[in-house]
Order: C-alpha cells, then sequence, then structure tokens
C-alpha cells in the first residue's frame, strides 16, 4: 500500500488479496533458518515475484515490493517454520 502506483492500478481490495496469498505462501514456504540459504532465500524471492507479476504489481516498483516483503518475511520466518510438521 506504501506505493501510490499499485493503489491507484490496482485498488485496495487487490492489494488485500496480494498480500493474504503472499503471507499465506511464504508461510507454507518458510523453513528453519530460510534466509541464510542462498537457494531457499532465492526460491523465496522468486516466488514473491511470481505472485507480483501474477497480480500485475506494477514494475515499477517490484523490486522495493519484494525487500519489504523479504524484510517481513525474515521478521516472522522462524515462528513461521515451527508451525508445520
Amino acid at each position: 500500500v506504501q506505493n501510490e502506483s499499485a493503489v491507484r492500478e490496482l485498488g485496495h481490495p487487490t492489494l488485500r488479496a496480494l498480500a493474504h496469498e503472499l503471507t499465506d505462501k511464504l508461510r507454507k514456504s518458510a523453513t528453519i533458518n530460510w534466509q541464510t540459504r542462498k537457494s531457499a532465500c532465492a526460491e523465496m524471492i522468486a516466488m514473491i515475484k511470481v505472485l507480483l507479476a501474477r497480480h500485475r504489481y506494477p514494475p515499477d516498483a517490484q523490486k522495493e515490493a519484494v525487500d519489504r516483503v523479504v524484510d517481513q518475511a525474515e521478521l516472522l520466518a522462524d515462528n513461521w517454520a515451527f508451525e508445520h510438521p
């Protein structure tokens, strides 16, 4: 929502759906210390980019959005890793 072009082009309902889908997929994909393993981190970043593209997130701010999502996921990742068996 911090990207004005995304809000303007997609609207709040689409951004909300994107945020829920990102959170769900990241939570399910999180493994312990994924952020320190290059291959696991690359997979998470690729997944984020695919979801942003699928929802037609404005390309002018995709890098910033990916960075923001990764930063937020890193804060929650270890807790998520313990949620699934």
